[in-house]
């Protein structure tokens, strides 16, 4: 097991791993995704175990079902025990163009697609589709 700083939300079992330095909006993002429906797995930080071929994304018990809320305070919210990884967001990356090319990452030795959010405005909408299995298509 590994443990990362970072934010996990979930979607039916899929998670997102938003990882981004400290003030990038990685709990303003986790929390634009509960708004939606999505669940906490872990904010601040997130425990990373591999299982067959799967990353298992969950929460250290000390700070389980707790998000920041910049301005306001810590929240108490409902949170899921784990969620298998679908793919990672970086916040301290913007995207090289309009339609870049599928750029990837590696995580306990499986590779996920890698979505560089800094600066887009779509960004909750974006990964909350991709939570609900969406993709992201090649570009031509």
């Amino acid at each position: 097991m590994t443990s990362r700083h970072g934010t996990a939300v979930s979607r039916d079992g899929s998670g997102a791993l938003i990882l981004g330095a400290s003030g990038s909006g990685k709990s303003a993002l986790a929390l634009q995704l509960m708004a939606l429906g999505a669940d906490l797995v872990a904010d601040d930080a997130v425990e990373m175990r591999l299982l067959a071929d799967d990353v298992i994304l969950a929460c250290p018990d000390s700070i389980k079902g707790i998000v920041e809320a910049r301005g306001v305070g810590i929240l108490t919210v409902k949170s899921v025990d784990t969620a298998r990884l679908a793919f990672v967001v970086n916040l301290d990356e913007s995207a090289p163009s309009r339609l870049p090319e599928a750029q990837n990452t590696e995580i306990l030795g499986q590779i996920f697609p890698l979505i560089c959010g800094k600066g887009n405005l779509n960004l909750g909408a974006i990964v909350w589709c991709l939570l609900g299995g969406g993709q992201i298509l090649p570009t031509q």
